[in-house]
């Protein structure tokens, strides 16, 4: 089959599952040709990993390159850049390059961008109120969890869930707030939801006891309802010393709560999909919950897609 019809039907199915945006940039060289129905065709040498340079952007002409290569022509800009100009006839020429696309490029190739990806540093707004700054081990933070009453759900909750795991861990799961499950226990992500985290990690061989698994949320909203911002407000700064504690290679954010709190943003979970971010440093990646992975498995695949991107960072980061 036409490589062009099958990228179509590919197309057309992320649309489906409510993305409005591919970046083909975040993925390995080999899975997109796979997905293009285009191996076996000769192409360049290409590393199988992605480097982090290459995430940022810094490198990101490989794929295009295996493509056009295999007879696919496509051109396809990053998410909120304009496209870039075409190339020429002749399939060995440099398109041409103005003044706009090489302003583009530039603006693509620094850190800040990160694959167009939101970059949080610190400013006044995110200051984390002394007593809480002063906190200097998880352990101290789960004691101050346990008697804060910075937000009403303390009255309400049965258990603080200030998280758990490895103090030292490369990545840290990040997600919205605790269940029933949780409550009860004070343990994080260990219902159903917390099973197919485990099996999540598992597929990047990485295990519960080798990350840290928190929530933005430290006491559970009754009924499970949506957190409310003057909670999130009250609760973020526990999030963010224990992000300065542990000093983490990455963080995956789960859920739109958790994306959009850590990057300080209203940009929907589709769109923040597929970037590398920056979260005071540290690169950030935004996928589903598990929960919303049980109410709709078709998310699954995008789900292993963003946790591979994690995984390629943490293994092109410089080993401590």
């Amino acid at each position: 089959m036409d490589a062009r019809v099958l990228l179509r039907r590919y197309l057309e199915q992320r649309r489906e599952l409510g993305e409005s945006e591919l970046v083909l940039d975040a993925l390995n060289v080999e899975d997109v040709m796979r997905l293009l129905g285009a191996t076996g065709t000769s192409v360049r040498s290409i590393e199988p990993r992605l480097s982090v340079r290459e995430l940022a952007g810094e490198q990101s002409d490989n794929w295009r390159t295996a493509l056009h290569d295999a007879g696919v022509m496509v051109d396809a800009p990053t998410s909120g850049s304009k496209p870039v100009a075409p190339r020429t006839t002749a399939e060995t020429s440099e398109p041409t390059t103005t003044a706009e696309t090489k302003k583009e490029m530039a603006t693509r190739k620094g850190i800040v961008v990160a694959s167009k990806g939101i970059v949080v540093a610190p400013d006044e707004a995110e200051l984390i109120p002394g007593a809480i700054e002063k906190l200097d081990s998880l352990e101290a933070i789960a004691k101050q969890v346990k008697k804060c009453t910075r937000c009403t759900l303390h009255a309400t909750a049965t258990n603080p869930v200030p998280g758990e795991g490895n103090p030292n861990a490369e990545l840290v799961c990040v997600g919205e707030a605790p269940g029933a499950k949780e409550d009860e226990t004070g343990r994080p992500f260990i219902g159903l939801a917390g099973q197919l985290l485990t099996k999540i990690l598992a597929a990047i061989d990485l295990t519960r006891e080798q990350v840290f698994i928190c929530n933005v949320l430290k006491h559970r909203p009754p009924g499970n309802r949506n957190p409310l911002p003057q909670e999130v407000e009250a609760c973020s700064p526990y999030l963010i010393r224990q992000l300065e504690l542990i000093k983490p290679k990455v963080i995956v954010a789960f859920g739109t709560f958790a994306a959009q709190t850590l990057l300080n943003t209203k940009t929907p979970l589709g769109q923040l999909r597929g970037l590398v971010h920056q979260y005071h440093g540290i690169p950030l990646v935004v996928t589903y919950h598990p929960a919303a992975l049980l109410r709709n498995p078709a998310w699954k695949r995008p789900t292993w897609e963003d946790v591979k991107l994690a995984r390629r960072i943490l293994d092109s980061s410089p080993r401590s």
